[in-house]
């Protein structure tokens, strides 16, 4: 049972430094500030050592932020207690905008002996070798479009403008390739454009190489090549789900990923009225962006594609048959929202939301290593 020697530890985590809080199990009282320590995991161990001399039990909390997850590894790997939470979800007194180190660590103690805070989930370390690939990815993608934006700002600037439908295609390219400006120094500033966006489209074209060979020995595999037999889900989307996401399995229902996700419409209800806004976007951007852009490709009627058979080709006949039913209510739901006069950008975003949901009964199916 436990008693005043446990100790619910508060941190407050930098590159140069970490804030330590204690609050004492079953006491109402302050919660103490322990002191600061250096941001390497040295400081942060004899400060460890200090704590479990004076306590038996040790519960840490920290917030999540750009120092990723080097604390909870270490102290997990010490056997010690310790949760991530979710910055956003800390409770807050309305009108407490005094943010400094020693306070957000006391703060973290206090709510965490007293059970007011929410964890997050933390990936698995060799998922977020795979995750730091997939945002290195989407990092070159926007480089990429930034890069042709301004090559078309340039053009447009001096009154050329592409007659054809598409751009970046190989016969807008070609045309790209014959361009000559009238003044010498614009022609050096287009040449400086245009290698740059060649050079984007060659390093997203090098990373979706490289995530391609790196899945190869993850032990996501499985779940990735399931999640393909869905149209609109790719490499890159699969990619992206299963290592921003994890295993699905850990949600209890599609309703309560979506929410995670924050694909689900906002609230603001009073009595007995409700109102409901658009969605939260909460949670994961990268998932969210990513599957809003999957969802377009149920505009189109339904159709078993030859590159969609090839990947169901050696997956089992539950996945397929989800990814047939998928379609069938995705594209028609699509036509009928677009019927009852919601535009594209909705229906899209509800056709995202129930993407997802087929992405968890499709995680279900599969057994990951």
């Amino acid at each position: 049972m436990e008693n005043f020697s446990t100790a619910f530890v508060g941190l407050d985590v930098h590159k140069n430094s970490i804030d330590i809080a204690i609050a004492e199990f079953g006491r109402t009282g302050e919660v103490r500030h322990y002191g600061a320590v250096g941001g390497d995991l040295d400081a942060l161990g004899k400060a460890v050592r200090k704590l479990r001399s004076r306590h038996s039990t040790l519960h840490f909390a920290y917030e999540a932020g750009p120092c990723g997850y080097e604390v909870y590894r270490y102290l997990h790997g010490q056997g010690l207690d310790c949760v991530v939470i979710a910055p956003s979800l800390i409770p807050r007194r309305p009108g407490d905008r005094i943010k400094t180190d020693r306070r957000d660590a006391l703060q973290l103690a206090r709510l965490h002996r007293s059970g007011e805070l929410t964890p997050i989930y933390v990936p698995h370390p060799e998922d977020e070798a795979i995750r730091d690939l997939v945002r290195c990815r989407e990092d070159a993608r926007i480089a990429r479009h930034k890069s042709r934006q301004q090559l078309k700002a340039l053009l447009l600037r001096n009154g050329i403008r592409y007659e054809g439908k598409s751009s970046w295609i190989p016969a807008h390219l070609r045309w790209l390739s014959e361009l000559r400006l009238p003044q010498p120094a614009q022609q050096i500033a287009f040449q400086e454009y245009l290698d740059a966006t060649s050079n984007a489209q060659e390093r997203v074209e090098r990373l979706e190489r490289q995530i391609s060979v790196q899945i190869d020995s993850w032990r996501m595999k499985p779940l990735i090549a399931a999640y393909q037999s869905l149209r609109g889900v790719q490499l890159v989307v699969a990619a992206t789900v299963a290592a921003e996401l994890g295993d699905l399995r850990r949600f209890d229902n599609p309703r309560q990923l979506s929410a995670y996700v924050g694909l689900v419409p906002s609230e603001h209800s009073s009595g007995a009225s409700t109102r409901r806004g658009g969605i939260t976007k909460t949670g994961n951007v990268h998932v969210r962006r990513i599957l809003v852009e999957a969802a377009w490709a149920y505009r189109l009627p339904p159709r078993v594609s030859r590159i969609i058979r090839l990947r169901q080709e050696n997956l089992p006949s539950a996945i397929n048959e989800i990814s047939w039913q998928a379609q069938l209510r995705l594209c028609g739901r699509y036509r009928r929202l677009m019927a009852s006069g919601k535009c594209k950008q909705q229906t899209v975003t509800a056709i995202a939301r129930e993407l997802l949901g087929y992405l968890w009964a499709i995680a279900k199916e599969v057994r990951v290593g």
